[in-house]
């Protein structure tokens, strides 16, 4: 029996609809245990967490590669990390179904035990094409599956002093996606909402999104080279967030979503900013 039918099961146990799926306590218990930070949510917010959580194992299907098994633990604890993304983007009481409107170009979530060696092709500055392979320990297709590495996913809980969470940088990733084209070229923002930051049209929300970004990421970089060359201190962070603005998004948003507090002091600026789009529904 799947995970899915396995939930389904358990919801019409407890009196839940078969609609919505429903996680029993001790599984969700024990998710609380492995991701401490999920526990800084209020009761409220824990249970909305829950919820959509619930909602989202029912529109997914989790793939195991390479014989990585697919637990019931395993697939709770990576939706609900996906879901605190969107936690606070609707209001509490919204349906659940609807936060998953941001996550709707994919089905798939493939899980590897070790690291991911994808296929690369690319073109040097004399025209020579050229293949290879890239470890990663995660990615996401645009219209396509997120892929993640057990070994990295099931270093969230105590990754979290290190600001890490790699299932979070990939549904970023989706989220960014989904964001705003100019001219069939995406903006590598996401999609920010009406009145953005007092924002008067998609256009202005963009800018003010960059404004704020910029020259976060510039000197995110700066401090990275630093490090790098000259033996400075190195920055608060994984230092690939400082090879593109599109890459340092995901990568600030893991510590964002993991550790709060440590986030505010190390970028105050980009607290704000991601505040106007993740809490915009308690604004």
């Amino acid at each position: 029996m799947g995970l899915k039918q396995r939930l389904i099961d358990w919801g019409r146990k407890l009196g839940g609809s078969p609609e919505v799926p429903a996680i029993p306590d001790a599984l969700w218990d024990g998710v609380l245990v492995d991701l401490p930070f999920l526990t800084e949510l209020t009761e409220a917010e824990q249970r909305r967490l829950r919820a959509l959580t619930e909602v989202f194992l029912k529109q997914k299907e989790f793939f195991g590669a390479n014989g990585q098994d697919i637990t019931d633990a395993i697939a709770v604890s990576i939706a609900a990390q996906a879901c605190l993304i969107v936690l606070h983007m609707w209001p509490l009481a919204s349906p659940p179904a609807k936060a998953m409107a941001v996550f709707q170009d994919f089905v798939t979530i493939v899980l590897h035990p070790g690291e991911v060696l994808a296929r690369r092709e690319w073109v040097d500055d004399i025209g020579v094409v050229h293949r290879g392979t890239e470890a990663l320990t995660g990615e996401a297709a645009e219209d396509g599956p997120v892929t993640l590495s057990w070994s990295e996913v099931k270093r969230a809980g105590s990754a979290a002093a290190e600001g890490t969470n790699v299932v979070i940088h990939e549904f970023v990733h989706k989220l960014a996606m989904q964001g705003p084209r100019f001219e069939g070229v995406l903006a590598d923002c996401p999609r920010l909402p009406p009145g953005f930051m007092g924002s008067r049209s998609a256009g202005e929300a963009v800018e003010i999104w960059f404004s704020v970004l910029q020259p976060a990421f510039e000197s995110f970089r700066d401090q990275v080279s630093l490090a790098e060359r000259f033996g400075q201190p190195r920055p608060w962070l994984d230092p690939y967030g400082a090879t593109s603005i599109d890459e340092f998004f995901p990568v600030t948003c893991e510590a964002y979503f993991v550790n709060r507090e440590r986030f505010r002091t190390a970028f105050p600026t980009l607290l704000n900013l991601y505040d106007a789009l993740f809490r915009s529904a308690v604004h």
